[in-house]
């Protein structure tokens, strides 16, 4: 529900977003791989439950609502905690960023499948595009705080840092160092390398794929004249420049680019 925290008013000023073009694809996944995942002090307290906050961004932060919702709902988060964006959740008009697991319980598959007459049948599901980070150990689905991020018309076209300054509020990330960086250290030069270059060597395993080009744009699954099970990743369609990125196992195994 986004209609759980009033109206806000008073209090510091929301970070402005001028951008007026609507959130593209190559941004969404920008802000998949360079927030989700990340680390940051918490400033202020982030409320338990699932309703969780709403942070409008045309308006400013109502710190008197806040203190009244944390009051009634509990803070999952105290200021001064450390903290993870697990999860982000994309909507027409709104934003969704679960932190330490976030305040809203996840359903297992039991939970979607109803008993009518006719025997089971499976609950619809909306249509949203979601990513989700498992976390540290300890970090348990709806033990968190929810933020939504609530904009007047569509989620214009903004950068990970945009979004961090819109969450800046509650979520300090300058003080934190970066998980996709602290990641990227541990690995070899060459993949760290072609990481930054946004490319594909082989011998990735598929995070590091993601992590230098994203999610790809479509999958293909075979298993090849050797029995091995194979995966090409698609970026682009044809004819515009395409990629293949083919997995044998779980390592890239060959890259294609057409035209070349």
């Amino acid at each position: 529900m986004l209609t759980g925290n009033g109206p806000q008013s008073g209090g510091a000023q929301q970070p402005a977003v001028s951008k007026n073009s609507s959130l593209t694809e190559p941004s969404k996944l920008a802000l998949i791989r360079y927030v989700s995942g990340e680390f940051a002090k918490v400033r202020k307290p982030i409320p338990g439950g699932k309703e969780g906050f709403v942070l409008y961004t045309d308006k400013p932060l109502n710190q008197e609502y806040l203190d009244r919702v944390v009051t009634t709902h509990g803070a999952a988060i105290n200021t001064g905690d450390n903290a993870q964006i697990t999860k982000l959740e994309f909507h027409e008009h709104t934003i969704i960023v679960d932190i330490n697991g976030g305040g809203r319980p996840k359903k297992s598959w039991r939970d979607r499948i109803q008993l009518s007459v006719g025997g089971p049948s499976q609950v619809p599901q909306s249509s949203t595009t979601t990513t989700e980070q498992q976390g540290p150990a300890g970090f348990q689905p709806g033990a968190g705080g929810t933020l939504y991020i609530q904009f007047p018309k569509n989620i214009p076209d903004l950068s990970p840092d945009d979004l961090k300054n819109i969450l800046a509020p509650f979520l300090d990330f300058t003080r934190e160092h970066s998980a996709a960086v602290h990641w990227i250290d541990t690995l070899p030069p060459a993949t760290k390398k072609a990481i930054t270059e946004r490319h594909a060597i082989l011998g990735m395993d598929r995070e590091e794929v993601v992590a230098a080009m994203g999610k790809p744009d479509r999958k293909v699954r075979e298993r090849d004249a050797d029995g091995y099970d194979t995966e090409d990743w698609i970026y682009g369609h044809p004819p515009d420049k395409t990629v293949f990125v083919h997995f044998r196992g779980d390592k890239v195994s060959a890259i294609k680019q057409y035209p070349q």
